[in-house]
């Protein structure tokens, strides 16, 4: 997989940098709009890795996950054809990547999701996504 990002975004935005950027937003449009943001610094998945045994079943849009472990470490690739969704992606994207599996499983998604106020601001089946990405991901490290 020589087309395989090392990172979506470098290193720079993590958890904490999004905590940090959405404890900022003044109200939900705010926090949708940063949403919209992230999504967009969020690389393309190179097309030849959005095959459909990597798409994740439980989403309204069309979502593909990759990953690769090296040395113990997870990097994740991951894309939607929808601009939200993207941007939920990126969310979890900052706070699973560049780490191993013990980290992954040790933090605390749902207390995340919570910091940043936006749970309660999707559709269900926003929200039905949201958990199949992140169920996925942890079926990947529990496979390893």
């Amino acid at each position: 997989m020589s087309t395989f990002p090392s990172s979506p975004f470098g290193f720079d935005i993590t958890h904490s940098t999004v905590l940090d950027l959405m404890s900022n937003a003044k109200g939900w449009e705010d926090r949708y709009r940063n949403v919209i943001q992230l999504g967009k610094k969020l690389p393309n998945m190179p097309e030849e890795l959005q095959q459909e045994n990597v798409t994740i079943s439980g989403c309204e849009s069309k979502v593909w996950l990759q990953h690769q472990v090296i040395d113990g470490v997870y990097f994740f690739c991951a894309d939607s054809d929808a601009r939200i969704v993207r941007g939920l992606i990126a969310l979890v994207m900052a706070a699973v990547n560049n780490k191993t599996a013990e980290e992954i499983k040790a933090f605390d998604m749902d207390g995340y999701f919570a910091q940043l106020g936006l749970i309660e601001h999707l559709s269900p089946s926003r929200g039905n996504g949201l958990k199949a990405i992140i169920e996925t991901i942890n079926e990947l490290i529990e496979q390893a």
